[in-house]
């Protein structure tokens, strides 16, 4: 009798403890937006990657348990509309599309503007985040649209052009209707009478197949995810180098309302997401290429010479960045020095030194 009632309480004892521990786990709602579909690879990786890790560290105290709810391809924004949707509260947590708002979040075009230095995407995505911790200008921005700065990836190895006709060499692509996304519309400008036509990755495919334009650029990957080489069977690789263009940020007043704990993990596993996803981005490079031969597509290679004369024809963007953050009271010079100064570091040398007026 008395090992019954020893065990009995002992069962009693654990039960509560149980209890005790269920009880204290909180669960925090999460609503994440992003206005891409979910076979982008910025968005499959969250929902595979970076939404089990937070849950995984979460579980190691047990305190708090996420309720994660996923809302992509347009459900609650368009890709456009994440910057405005996380600062109205729409989405508690965003993959911002930083490319589409220059005005707004200036420094975020840090890589776009110095383009021909570095076509690895784990570079660029490391280089860009430790500047955005060094220097205040990039959380600044985004704390001006009611947002918490958690990290900035590179999803894309680097811009290539693809075209619906032949191109050989950079000569091809004079007086050509090209689709950009934002800053790289500004590298046409070393190209005698090509002309920039704005538009978004979900666009590009409809806007060759209609004669809008006559080549888009991209970066492999997304030519393969979007099927790009049913209308633009023409890549002509030219490097135009890797660049940051997504940045993952919390609304404020959600951030506000979080314990330390959910923040601080939140933050290490938003590096680990940067890091993750910029290294799939660089193992599906080369793989994307040969798909794409694959599939009927050829690529051309440019000289070492035609990059260096189209690097040199262009405006010295990096400079008008610079002096842009300089103008808003941010450290501009400082900023692009140092950032090229990591790149040199890993090994990324530019055929112009964008540094030089």
């Amino acid at each position: 009798m008395k090992n019954w009632t020893k065990c009995s309480l002992l069962g009693v004892a654990v039960a509560s403890t149980m209890a005790l521990s269920v009880a204290a786990e909180e669960t925090i709602s999460a609503v994440v937006i992003d206005g891409y579909p979910d076979r982008a690879l910025w968005v499959k990786e969250f929902t595979n990657f970076f939404i089990p890790e937070v849950d995984k560290r979460l579980a190691e105290s047990g305190n708090y348990k996420m309720n994660w709810q996923e809302n992509y391809g347009g459900s609650i924004v368009k890709p456009k509309g994440v910057l405005e949707g996380v600062q109205l509260g729409l989405g508690d947590i965003g993959i911002v599309t930083t490319i589409f708002h220059s005005s707004k979040l200036p420094s975020q075009g840090i890589s776009g503007s110095t383009p021909f230095v570095a076509s690895d995407a784990r570079a660029v995505a490391k280089a860009v985040d430790e500047i955005a911790r060094e220097y205040p200008a990039m959380q600044n921005e985004f704390a001006a649209q009611n947002q918490v700065y958690l990290a900035t990836g590179v999803v894309l190895d680097t811009y290539q052009m693809f075209c619906s006709d032949p191109v050989e060499k950079v000569a091809d692509l004079e007086g050509r209707k090209i689709a950009g996304a934002g800053l790289n519309l500004r590298y046409l400008e070393g190209i005698k009478d090509a002309a920039g036509v704005r538009g978004g990755l979900t666009d590009f495919y409809n806007m060759v197949q209609t004669g809008l334009v006559d080549c888009v650029m991209i970066w492999p990957e997304a030519s393969k995810t979007f099927k790009i080489v049913e209308v633009a069977p023409y890549m002509l690789k030219a490097d135009l180098g890797a660049v940051n263009t997504k940045t993952v940020t919390v609304n404020a007043d959600y951030w506000a309302s979080l314990p330390d704990e959910v923040k601080e993990v939140l933050q290490a596993v938003a590096i680990d997401y940067r890091d993750h996803v910029a290294g799939i981005a660089m193992d599906r490079a080369t793989a994307s290429r040969d798909a794409f031969v694959e599939a009927g597509g050829s690529i051309i290679e440019i000289s070492d010479e035609d990059r260096a004369a189209w690097a040199n024809a262009m405006p010295n963007v990096a400079q008008e960045w610079a002096a842009t953050l300089n103008e808003n009271g941010e450290q501009g010079t400082d900023m692009m020095a140092a950032y090229l100064g990591k790149l040199q570091d890993a090994g990324f040398t530019g055929v112009r030194d964008w540094t030089a007026e």
